[in-house]
């Protein structure tokens, strides 16, 4: 086995595709009747689009069938799907390549896991698919964080144990998930938020090389 593997979330980690989802959800609430506001949209962090459209529609008071809403799923995924489809290079949190750099050039194993279904199309749009060995989403699950099962995969993928992963995440849930897997979790965004991860930074400019070469020697917790 590999000494130690690297697994990063997605939305609000790599990339902001946040905004899009919003844009996307906000959308479908507006046709639907009622407003959708960014602070609501902050219950979404590292939700499954099944979970986020039941709580839109408890925010709008609004009854579906199930044919109903499995409609508004595929309308609203079309709709996100026009918005990514303009992402490029540009759209990349700030310090991320040099970060996947580092870890590339040191052949560390590194993995996606995201509860994104369109993971793969989006990492190939702003041109950093060849860094991950893995890309574990939401095609590949059946679990959503908090449980560690996305995380847990990676791990297997990248035929290290769970216990010598770092995990890079954005989201309660994703933190949560970390911690049921044994993995180090590096919360990335609001310290107040993210307060159950190992680690804390608002972005990846603030880690140098010389963290990540600790958690390079830090195989377990």
């Amino acid at each position: 086995m590999k000494e130690v593997g690297f697994i990063f979330d997605l939305d609000g980690v790599i990339v902001d595709t946040a905004k899009y989802h919003y844009l996307a959800w906000r959308k479908l609430a507006n046709e639907l009747g009622f407003e959708f506001t960014k602070e609501q949209n902050e219950l979404f962090k590292g939700v499954s689009r099944k979970r986020c459209l039941e709580i839109l529609l408890d925010i709008g008071s609004v009854k579906a069938t199930q044919e109903q809403f499995d409609t508004w799923m595929i309308e609203k995924n079309e709709d996100y799907l026009a918005y990514i489809q303009k992402m490029d290079a540009s759209e990349i949190l700030p310090d991320v390549p040099r970060v996947l750099q580092y870890l590339k050039n040191k052949n560390i194993p590194i993995a996606l896991g995201s509860a994104s279904k369109n993971a793969k199309p989006i990492l190939e749009k702003v041109g950093l698919l060849s860094y991950f060995d893995s890309i574990v989403d939401g095609n590949s699950v059946t679990k959503a964080k908090p449980d560690p099962e996305v995380f847990l995969i990676a791990a297997n993928n990248l035929n290290v144990k769970a216990e010598s992963c770092v995990v890079f995440e954005d989201a309660v849930a994703g933190i949560q998930a970390a911690n049921a897997a044994g993995m180090i979790g590096i919360g990335i965004g609001d310290v107040d938020i993210l307060h159950e991860a190992d680690y804390n930074f608002k972005d990846f400019t603030e880690i140098d090389d010389s963290f990540l070469e600790l958690l390079l020697n830090k195989n377990h917790k």
